[in-house]
């Protein structure tokens, strides 16, 4: 019996050698980024910076797998979709390191354990 688990990898990293465009092109899509209020967890990943504040970017991807060996490879993609996305657009990145979480080996609070009663 395969039990689904949900997979969330947070991948993060700091932008190098950014032209002035470059800077000013972030800097400017920023407010749609630097909402930690809003921040999710996705497939094809939640990206998140402040550049005026200091250069590092954070990107949030979740997964679902049926088998926790497939854990290190959802942490492996994730890093290489945050790679991708940051080479597609050419910006420079360095620094990359990510914290990979199984949600279905995070101990429940009291409220949810409240709830599986």
């Amino acid at each position: 019996m395969s039990t689904s688990r949900t997979i969330r990898v947070t991948v993060r990293g700091s932008f190098d050698n950014l032209s002035e465009q470059q800077k000013a092109q972030l800097i400017a899509a920023g407010a749609e980024h630097a909402d930690i209020l809003a921040v999710q967890y996705t497939e094809g990943g939640h990206l998140t910076y402040d550049l005026a504040a200091r250069p590092f970017f954070c990107f949030r991807f979740a997964e679902q797998v049926d088998d926790e060996r497939e854990v290190p490879k959802v942490t492996a993609r994730a890093e290489a979709k945050a790679a991708a996305w940051m080479t597609e657009r050419g910006y420079g990145f360095k620094r990359i390191t990510s914290q990979t979480v199984d949600l279905s080996e995070v101990p429940l609070g009291k409220a949810g354990r409240k709830r599986q009663l």
